[in-house]
């Protein structure tokens, strides 16, 4: 019996599968007799003999599922552990390249540019916009209502005139409370409502600050014409001579409106300066409190959340403390028939030193709002007639001040040709600082409309102009259609007319039976609802020039180079460092003129393509680049490829300007600084 077992125990061992145990099946059979030894006797002690062959332990193979220990003696063999080293070093190698390839990206690409550089701007009168209470006068929640008109246009920043509380409802220029809106245009909470909706779109938006003077009826003022406390030196005081019932002003000083720029005031019977209107007198900037609440305010519409300022008005910010008499233009005349503003040299009362010290403090307070990323605060500024001080705005290359002052060039034209729009191009341009950004306005609410001003046949390629220059443009509302000045000699603001919408009465602009000021009779032709289904319309040739201007890297950020200027047409192009695309700006400003541009540029193919004509009709069409033909007001933008452009052309050398300059990488498809 023994035997028998003895024997059968190497054909179990083999039928169970020999030695070989992979960890999840026991022999259960050998469990069952080693654990149940109390109820058999101890087996007697026999001599088996195994052959060596049969108990040889068979090689092990990887396997799915494998135990730790089984993995550890693999992963310790040669093949696997240099398999393995190898991947960690690709890996960390890998790594290192993708982190130095990002480092030199970010290295050598050129600085984005940003919402204020990127986009056009559009600037609202708010009471001639559009009207939600049909009251005849424009407010908050019309131009709530339009939004969608500024997104049709393509263009992402709206700039919105003075709204505070005045009692100056014309315009609105001398503030009797900063931090409230004028019942006229809505409250703060339509306010809030508006800028949450304009952000919901994707849109930024602008408001006017007017620093330099209050209104009369301003808290400020009534405290202090009557002494009170702190406010007893808000404004600009000085005793005037009294005689014989009249009122002798401390000096020859006159307002930018006329007359002496000296008021009695009865109350503190004592005179206050004021450079423009009585109704407007003058802040003391010389008192550091006055400065704190200017600071104050642009806190307060910053942490309402608006992105930027357009300071109006700064240079009179300072008057000299000596209060001499100011230079008359012409010494001949007698002092006692000065009133006109021109009649004197205006030294003492503007660009006052510490005056930019001043518009610097503002800019830093901006700077404390724009540390969130994409929330960069814009800062603009008014200039000054003389184009060496309004440069000065810019601020130096360590000293930020105005991301641009304003530039009016384009509107203070006295007369219109090739030559006249090159010289104000020019003007601008040659005088910019280095690595500053240029603007353009061909209107504005203190100017004739285009229509008006030069001629309605000209406002399509005036807008080609303003949207094919380098630099960001800024168009006036309704300057998009085409609108013209009211025809009435009795409006006293001809240029501030109702915005045309339709064909309707009141041109859609109120549901009311009035509105504040009469609307161009010439509404039911020129308004946006019409030109929107004409191809060839006014309206539509502005959006065909905001997509060129966002879609095409030449028109972003690329040189300009002048080509080429006589009485009837302007020629300039626009390139980019690596694309071979050039776009070239044929611009009538006078009569019919053919002009042969391969003449002028040499390296000109024979043959451009017609990208955007102010004839909808030409768009597509090839031009011989020796017979370029243009009508009055006619423009063209023509685009052509070409292997040599012309800022690197040694002959037009001194013609060519670029700003954020940039370089295009086709084989990358990316920008880069290192040209």
């Amino acid at each position: 019996m023994v035997e028998e077992e003895a024997k059968s125990l190497p054909m179990e061992l083999s039928e169970k599968g020999g030695v070989e145990n992979n960890g999840f099946v026991q022999n259960e059979a050998l469990d069952d007799k080693e654990t149940d030894t109390s109820s058999q006797e101890e087996m007697p002690k026999t001599c088996i003999v195994v052959d060596p062959a049969a108990t040889e332990e068979p090689v092990l193979k990887p396997y799915a599922g494998m135990p730790k220990e089984v993995l550890l003696k693999f992963s310790s063999q040669a093949r696997y552990r240099v398999t393995r080293e190898i991947l960690f070093w690709l890996i960390i190698a890998a790594a290192i390249v993708l982190v130095c390839a990002t480092i030199a990206i970010i290295a050598l690409s050129p600085k984005c540019l940003d919402w204020w550089q990127a986009s056009p701007i559009y600037q609202i009168y708010p009471r001639s916009f559009k009207d939600s209470n049909m009251d005849g006068n424009g407010d908050l929640k019309g131009i709530q209502e339009k939004l969608d008109h500024i997104t049709y246009l393509n263009i992402k920043t709206i700039w919105i005139t003075s709204f505070y509380k005045s009692p100056l409802k014309g315009l609105g220029y001398g503030a009797e409370d900063f931090y409230d809106i004028d019942p006229m245009f809505g409250s703060m909470n339509d306010f809030e409502n508006l800028l949450a909706a304009i952000h919901d779109r994707g849109l930024k938006v602008i408001m006017d600050l007017i620093p330099n003077h209050t209104s009369d009826k301003h808290r400020w003022f009534q405290l202090s014409r009557n002494r009170t406390g702190k406010y007893t030196d808000y404004y600009v005081w000085q005793d005037c001579r009294q005689a014989a019932g009249s009122v002798t002003p401390p000096n020859n000083w006159v307002s930018v409106f006329g007359n002496s720029s000296w008021q009695f005031d009865d109350v503190r019977k004592q005179c206050y300066f004021h450079q423009f209107g009585k109704e407007q007198p003058d802040l003391n900037f010389h008192n550091l409190a006055v400065q704190q609440e200017i600071h104050d305010i642009i806190k307060f519409w910053l942490g309402k959340g608006i992105d930027g300022f357009s300071f109006s008005a700064v240079k009179f910010l300072l008057e000299a403390t000596h209060l001499r008499d100011e230079p008359q233009v012409n010494k001949s005349q007698t002092p006692e028939s000065i009133t006109a503003y021109s009649q004197l040299y205006h030294d003492y009362t503007t660009t006052q030193v510490g005056m930019h010290d001043i518009i610097r403090s503002f800019r830093q307070t901006m700077n404390q709002f724009s540390s969130e990323p994409g929330r960069y605060r814009f800062m603009g500024s008014d200039g000054d007639e003389n184009i060496e001080a309004t440069m000065m705005y810019y601020g130096t290359t360590f000293i930020q001040e105005a991301d641009f002052p304003f530039n009016f060039n384009l509107i203070n034209m006295k007369n219109l040709s090739g030559n006249s729009v090159f010289e104000a191009v020019n003007l601008w341009m040659k005088n910019m600082p280095a690595e500053k950004w240029p603007n353009w306005a061909v209107g504005s609410p203190n100017a004739a409309r285009i229509s008006s001003r030069i001629g309605k046949e000209y406002v399509n390629v005036m807008n080609m102009l303003l949207l094919t220059l380098p630099g960001t443009p800024v168009t006036y509302y309704g300057e998009e259609i085409g609108m013209e000045n009211i025809a009435s000699e009795n409006v006293t603001f001809p240029e501030k007319s109702p915005m045309q919408w339709d064909g309707k009465v009141n041109a859609g602009f109120t549901e009311g039976n009035s509105t504040w000021l009469p609307v161009n009779s010439d509404y039911q032709s020129v308004n946006v609802e019409s030109q929107m289904t004409w191809s060839n319309s006014t309206l539509n040739l502005y959006r065909e020039l905001t997509l060129l201007r966002n879609n095409e890297l030449p028109m972003h950020r690329g040189w300009m180079c002048y080509i080429w200027n006589d009485s009837d047409v302007f020629v300039y192009v626009r390139e980019l460092d690596g694309l071979d695309r050039v776009f070239m700006m044929v611009l009538n400003f006078g009569q019919e003129s053919t002009t042969d541009l391969k003449a002028i540029v040499p390296n000109l193919p024979s043959e451009a393509i017609i990208r955007l004509s102010t004839n909808f009709s030409n768009a597509g069409k090839a031009v011989n680049t020796k017979l370029v033909k243009t009508e009055m007001g006619e423009g063209l933008v023509l685009e052509y490829k070409t292997a040599k452009p012309v800022h690197t052309m040694e002959a037009f050398q001194g013609n060519c300007f670029v700003a954020e300059k940039a370089c295009y990488s086709s084989a990358f498809n990316l920008l880069y600084v290192n040209c």
